[in-house]
Protein backbone atom coordinates (compact mmCIF):
# COMPACT_ATOMS: atom_id res chain seq x y z
CA UNK A 1 0.00 0.00 0.00
CA UNK A 2 1.39 3.65 -0.94
CA UNK A 3 0.67 5.94 1.81
CA UNK A 4 1.15 9.84 1.19
CA UNK A 5 1.61 11.96 4.21
CA UNK A 6 1.31 15.63 4.07
CA UNK A 7 1.38 18.07 7.26
CA UNK A 8 2.39 21.86 8.04
CA UNK A 9 2.89 23.47 4.29
CA UNK A 10 0.94 23.28 1.28
CA UNK A 11 3.46 21.28 -1.09
CA UNK A 12 3.30 23.21 -4.75
CA UNK A 13 3.75 19.78 -6.45
CA UNK A 14 0.49 18.16 -4.93
CA UNK A 15 -1.74 21.89 -5.07
CA UNK A 16 -1.19 21.57 -9.22
CA UNK A 17 -4.92 20.83 -11.11
CA UNK A 18 -2.71 20.53 -14.47
CA UNK A 19 -0.75 17.13 -12.48
CA UNK A 20 -3.13 15.46 -10.98
CA UNK A 21 -1.61 11.90 -11.44
CA UNK A 22 0.70 12.61 -8.50
CA UNK A 23 -2.29 11.69 -6.51
CA UNK A 24 -3.65 8.79 -8.05
CA UNK A 25 -0.54 6.87 -7.69
CA UNK A 26 -1.68 6.62 -3.75
CA UNK A 27 -3.59 4.05 -2.05
CA UNK A 28 -3.98 6.46 1.37
CA UNK A 29 -3.42 9.61 2.16
CA UNK A 30 -2.85 10.83 6.07
CA UNK A 31 -3.15 14.93 6.93
CA UNK A 32 -1.09 15.49 10.16
CA UNK A 33 -2.48 18.99 10.84
CA UNK A 34 -2.14 22.71 10.20
CA UNK A 35 -3.31 22.57 6.71
CA UNK A 36 -5.91 24.73 5.19
CA UNK A 37 -8.97 23.36 4.50
CA UNK A 38 -9.40 24.18 0.96
CA UNK A 39 -6.08 22.39 0.31
CA UNK A 40 -7.39 19.17 2.09
CA UNK A 41 -10.45 19.51 -0.21
CA UNK A 42 -8.56 19.91 -3.06
CA UNK A 43 -6.91 16.60 -2.65
CA UNK A 44 -9.77 14.63 -1.68
CA UNK A 45 -10.99 16.06 -5.45
CA UNK A 46 -8.08 14.46 -7.31
CA UNK A 47 -7.38 11.25 -5.41
CA UNK A 48 -9.37 7.87 -4.91
CA UNK A 49 -7.17 7.48 -2.16
CA UNK A 50 -9.27 8.06 1.35
CA UNK A 51 -8.03 11.55 2.68
CA UNK A 52 -7.39 11.26 6.67
CA UNK A 53 -7.03 13.27 8.89
CA UNK A 54 -6.42 15.18 12.53
CA UNK A 55 -5.95 18.44 13.64
CA UNK A 56 -2.85 20.35 14.22
CA UNK A 57 -2.34 23.24 17.04
CA UNK A 58 -3.78 26.11 13.95
CA UNK A 59 -6.68 24.06 13.19
CA UNK A 60 -9.47 25.94 14.74
CA UNK A 61 -10.89 26.47 11.59
CA UNK A 62 -12.14 23.43 10.91
CA UNK A 63 -14.74 23.91 13.18
CA UNK A 64 -16.41 25.94 10.75
CA UNK A 65 -15.45 25.16 7.77
CA UNK A 66 -14.45 21.03 7.89
CA UNK A 67 -12.19 20.02 4.47
CA UNK A 68 -14.59 18.65 2.49
CA UNK A 69 -14.83 15.16 0.99
CA UNK A 70 -12.36 14.24 3.96
CA UNK A 71 -12.47 11.81 7.20
CA UNK A 72 -11.26 13.44 10.33
CA UNK A 73 -9.85 10.12 12.34
CA UNK A 74 -9.65 11.95 16.31
CA UNK A 75 -9.91 9.70 18.96
CA UNK A 76 -10.70 6.16 17.04
CA UNK A 77 -9.32 3.86 14.94
CA UNK A 78 -9.73 3.78 11.15
CA UNK A 79 -9.53 0.71 9.17
CA UNK A 80 -8.63 0.91 5.51
CA UNK A 81 -7.84 -2.78 3.72
CA UNK A 82 -6.74 -4.44 6.89
CA UNK A 83 -4.45 -1.72 7.80
CA UNK A 84 -5.57 0.36 11.22
CA UNK A 85 -4.78 3.81 11.87
CA UNK A 86 -5.31 5.45 15.32
CA UNK A 87 -5.59 9.10 15.24
CA UNK A 88 -4.39 11.88 18.07
CA UNK A 89 -4.09 15.03 16.87
CA UNK A 90 -2.88 18.69 18.66
CA UNK A 91 0.21 19.75 20.28
CA UNK A 92 1.02 20.36 23.93
CA UNK A 93 -0.65 23.28 25.47
CA UNK A 94 1.05 26.20 25.16
CA UNK A 95 -1.38 29.32 24.74
CA UNK A 96 -5.01 29.30 24.49
CA UNK A 97 -6.23 27.00 21.29
CA UNK A 98 -9.03 24.21 20.53
CA UNK A 99 -6.04 21.73 19.84
CA UNK A 100 -3.99 21.89 22.40
CA UNK A 101 -3.36 19.22 25.60
CA UNK A 102 -1.31 19.09 28.64
CA UNK A 103 0.76 16.12 28.86
CA UNK A 104 -2.48 14.71 31.49
CA UNK A 105 -5.17 15.32 29.03
CA UNK A 106 -3.40 13.57 26.34
CA UNK A 107 -3.22 10.87 28.48
CA UNK A 108 -6.48 10.44 29.07
CA UNK A 109 -7.38 10.53 25.79
CA UNK A 110 -5.02 7.72 25.03
CA UNK A 111 -7.15 5.27 28.28
CA UNK A 112 -10.33 6.11 26.64
CA UNK A 113 -9.44 4.45 23.85
CA UNK A 114 -8.87 1.09 25.83
CA UNK A 115 -11.61 -0.52 24.27
CA UNK A 116 -11.11 0.49 20.69
CA UNK A 117 -7.24 -0.62 20.62
CA UNK A 118 -8.92 -4.05 22.75
CA UNK A 119 -11.33 -4.81 19.76
CA UNK A 120 -8.86 -4.40 17.26
CA UNK A 121 -5.81 -5.71 18.35
CA UNK A 122 -3.88 -2.98 18.50
CA UNK A 123 -2.94 -0.60 14.97
CA UNK A 124 -0.69 -0.29 12.46
CA UNK A 125 -0.05 3.83 11.77
CA UNK A 126 -0.36 6.07 14.42
CA UNK A 127 -1.12 9.70 13.03
CA UNK A 128 -0.76 12.70 15.16
CA UNK A 129 0.23 16.03 14.66
CA UNK A 130 2.76 16.40 17.68
CA UNK A 131 5.71 14.03 17.85
CA UNK A 132 5.82 11.55 20.92
CA UNK A 133 8.46 12.68 23.97
CA UNK A 134 12.27 12.25 22.76
CA UNK A 135 11.19 11.23 18.94
CA UNK A 136 11.24 14.03 16.82
CA UNK A 137 10.68 16.60 19.53
CA UNK A 138 11.98 19.85 20.47
CA UNK A 139 13.13 21.33 23.86
CA UNK A 140 10.82 24.64 23.51
CA UNK A 141 7.00 23.73 25.39
CA UNK A 142 5.52 24.17 21.83
CA UNK A 143 7.17 21.44 20.19
CA UNK A 144 7.52 18.77 22.97
CA UNK A 145 6.12 15.34 22.42
CA UNK A 146 3.58 13.53 24.16
CA UNK A 147 4.15 10.73 26.84
CA UNK A 148 1.47 9.28 25.86
CA UNK A 149 2.37 8.58 22.33
CA UNK A 150 5.34 7.34 23.80
CA UNK A 151 3.18 4.70 25.92
CA UNK A 152 1.37 3.68 22.93
CA UNK A 153 4.66 2.77 20.96
CA UNK A 154 6.19 0.80 23.43
CA UNK A 155 3.21 -1.20 24.19
CA UNK A 156 1.53 -2.11 20.79
CA UNK A 157 4.65 -1.31 18.73
CA UNK A 158 2.78 -0.18 15.01
CA UNK A 159 4.86 -0.25 11.97
CA UNK A 160 4.40 3.81 11.96
CA UNK A 161 4.00 6.34 13.41
CA UNK A 162 3.51 9.77 11.06
CA UNK A 163 3.09 13.09 12.95
CA UNK A 164 4.09 16.61 11.71
CA UNK A 165 4.31 19.63 13.84
CA UNK A 166 8.07 20.00 13.81
CA UNK A 167 9.22 21.71 10.68
CA UNK A 168 12.30 20.32 9.06
CA UNK A 169 13.23 23.83 8.47
CA UNK A 170 13.89 24.40 12.02
CA UNK A 171 17.37 22.96 12.57
CA UNK A 172 19.32 20.09 11.06
CA UNK A 173 18.38 17.77 14.66
CA UNK A 174 14.97 17.67 12.99
CA UNK A 175 14.63 14.80 10.69
CA UNK A 176 12.32 12.66 8.25
CA UNK A 177 12.70 9.39 9.62
CA UNK A 178 13.97 7.59 12.49
CA UNK A 179 13.37 4.01 14.04
CA UNK A 180 11.62 3.78 17.59
CA UNK A 181 11.98 -0.26 18.46
CA UNK A 182 9.88 -1.66 16.16
CA UNK A 183 8.55 1.75 14.67
CA UNK A 184 9.60 3.74 11.94
CA UNK A 185 8.43 7.22 12.72
CA UNK A 186 8.25 9.34 10.02
CA UNK A 187 8.05 13.43 10.11
CA UNK A 188 5.48 14.50 7.30
CA UNK A 189 6.02 17.52 7.20
CA UNK A 190 5.01 19.01 3.63
CA UNK A 191 4.69 15.51 2.14
CA UNK A 192 6.02 12.56 2.09
CA UNK A 193 5.51 9.22 0.35
CA UNK A 194 5.96 5.14 2.13
CA UNK A 195 4.91 2.10 1.53
CA UNK A 196 3.44 -0.33 3.78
Amino acid sequence: MKILAISDVEAAPLWDPLQPRRLKQVDLILSCGDLSPDYLSFIATYTHAPVLYVHGNHDDIYQTRPPLGCICVEDQIYCHNGVRILGLGGSLRYKRGEHQYTQAEMHRRRRRLWYALYRHGGFDILLTHAPAYGIHDGADLPHQGFHAFRALLNRYAPAYMVHGHTHLNYGLHYVRQSQYQDTTVLNAYGWHCFTL
